[in-house]
């Protein structure tokens, strides 16, 4: 999971994960990946409109945002 998270801050690409939280709850969240230290990552969560924290243990899924081309903004 870290080295997908690592290619994802290197290419400042979007991602998309699953996460579990301490209590078991699971949500999916789109995320810019601003640092990523030992065994948690700092991102950027466009459902919270915030910086947050998380765990890389807790990520069950990451995968990357694909832009369509008739999404882009020219």
């Amino acid at each position: 999971m870290k080295e997908k998270l690592q290619k994802a801050l290197e290419r400042q690409q979007l991602v998309t994960i699953i996460y579990m939280s301490k209590l078991g709850g699971i949500t999916k969240r789109r995320l810019k990946i601003l640092e990523i230290r030992d065994d948690k990552f700092r991102a950027y969560c466009y459902k919270k409109h915030a910086q947050r924290t998380f765990f890389i243990d807790q990520v069950l899924a990451v995968e990357p945002v694909i832009k369509k081309e008739n999404e882009m903004i020219e």
